[in-house]
């Protein structure tokens, strides 16, 4: 006589048994296909209504602006024009800062870059006294808030004769990037094989020719994931740019601050400027989002 059990567990012959499926992945499955689908493209256009008001609202004159909303545009094209954007090139307050904001975010995006790169590359794959110590103290400062280091560098920087420069925005960024560059550097150069560079070594390179011929090619997706982060961290920022700068080195987030206080004086000012310092690092992510994606996803599949 067998049991219910054993009823249970034994299968005809031919017969396949299924095990039962849970309320929770039944409902994934059927989730995951095109109703999932819908739901992120309405996400991804309720996110893209910020921008594209702001880009319409830098399309009209400050009447209609202060007439109505931006979504009558699509009523009254008429209002559409450009004179605006001609308005904003006529301000040198705004292309001034647009000028410095380029000056500060190229080099201390490329320096980040480059010094990240040659020292995450050391860390990872030379020997030198006390490699892992240096290592534990550049991983503790990321945890170093920037407020903290306002006070004490601005008077340092006044003492060396930098404060209000582009050049001590420039070393600030610098110095507050590293930290998180060489960790997320140093970590994708250890997963690259050791049979690959002691192959490069035994035909003669060296190692600044391994550097870039080998590790540098093999580490491009982190490296452009490094340099989107590092560029719009630079571009949005305005807390180091209000202490560290003054009327002739301001970025743009700055002089858009200074020109809120006319608000309604240069409302046609604000939202071209403010489009066009949001639309930069848009079009600079846009541009690297499959290198940002292959760099983000690199260290979940090894």
């Amino acid at each position: 006589m067998t049991t219910h059990a054993e009823s249970i567990g034994e299968a005809a012959p031919g017969r396949v048994v299924k095990a039962r499926r849970s309320l929770g992945s039944r409902i994934a499955e059927r989730l995951s296909g095109g109703l999932v689908r819908a739901f992120l493209i309405v996400v991804g256009l309720f996110w893209l209504v910020p921008t594209v008001g702001l880009f319409l609202s830098s399309l009209r004159a400050p009447e209609d602006m202060s007439a109505d909303g931006w979504w009558n545009v699509f009523a009254k094209p008429s209002q559409l024009t450009f004179d605006s954007y001609q308005k904003l090139l006529e301000n040198s307050d705004i292309t001034h800062s647009l000028v410095n904001t380029a000056l500060i975010t190229v080099p201390a995006t490329v320096l980040v870059v480059v010094i990240g790169s040659l020292a995450g590359y050391a860390f990872a794959w030379l020997e030198f006294p006390g490699r892992d110590w240096w290592f534990l103290a550049v991983v503790g400062l990321l945890v170093v808030p920037v407020q903290v280091a306002l006070i004490p560098i601005a008077e340092l920087f006044g003492t060396i004769g930098l404060f209000g420069s582009i050049l001590g925005v420039v070393l600030f960024h610098v110095g507050f990037g590293l930290p998180f560059a060489v960790f997320l550097l140093r970590n994708f150069f250890a997963e690259i094989p050791r049979e690959l560079l002691e192959a490069a070594r035994l035909d003669g390179a060296g190692e600044l020719r391994l550097f870039a011929r080998v590790v540098m090619p093999l580490g491009g997706p982190a490296i452009a994931s490094l340099g989107i982060f590092q560029f719009l961290w630079v571009w949005n920022d305005m807390l180091v740019a209000l202490v560290f700068t003054k009327s002739g080195s301001q970025p743009i987030t700055v002089a858009l601050q200074t020109q809120v206080r006319q608000f309604g004086n240069n409302v046609d000012v604000l939202a071209p400027g403010a489009f066009l310092s949001m639309v930069i690092p848009l079009a600079v992510f846009f541009a690297f989002q499959r290198q940002f994606v292959s760099g983000v996803m690199a260290g979940a599949v090894k």
